[in-house]
């Protein structure tokens, strides 16, 4: 009888030591995917500038080859062009589902230069190219993260940005 009953208290507690063994197993895998979910969410909050040749709506009109950043109702893209003195910056506000041009935003930016260095862009309007232009001076190689704000009637639209010399 004493053998009964030790034979059953082994094989009770050998099966609940399974049962743990895969609610743990269940947990860490649960765990594990929702680890991967919010870095892939956390990832995608973050993320600040791609690269398009065109926009995500296949239009080349509205894909002008340079990094895009979705901010709200806004698409933003900065566009660079080296030249013998710096880089030739274009910067592109789109609103809405229709892409259409903002004129009016006081567009500036904030570019960190690779020695540690601050400096402050006042973009102008081209009506013309219907986006803003503005100058980056030097040549220093490196990459210059850059921080463009536009106003647009009070509201402020931020997008970040990374040029390479």
């Amino acid at each position: 009888m004493k053998s009964l009953k030790s034979g059953l208290i082994v094989l009770g507690t050998v099966g609940l030591l399974f049962l743990g063994a895969c609610s743990n197993a269940t947990q860490e895998n649960n765990s594990a995917s929702n680890t991967e979910s919010s870095t892939a969410t956390n990832t995608s909050k973050t993320e600040t500038a791609k690269s398009h040749g065109k926009s995500e709506h296949g239009d080349k009109e509205h894909g002008h080859g340079g990094q895009v950043v979705e901010s709200g109702q806004y698409h933003l893209e900065l566009v660079t062009h080296k030249e013998d003195k710096g880089s030739h910056l274009d910067f592109i506000i789109e609103k809405g589902e229709k892409h259409e041009i903002v004129s009016n935003a006081k567009v500036t930016a904030q570019v960190q230069l690779p020695d540690g260095t601050q400096k402050t862009l006042d973009f102008k309007y081209d009506a013309k190219d219907k986006h803003y232009t503005a100058a980056l001076p030097g040549n220093a190689p490196g990459q210059y993260p850059v921080k463009v704000t536009a106003d647009i009637g009070g509201e402020k639209v931020n997008g970040r940005f990374t040029v390479k010399q």
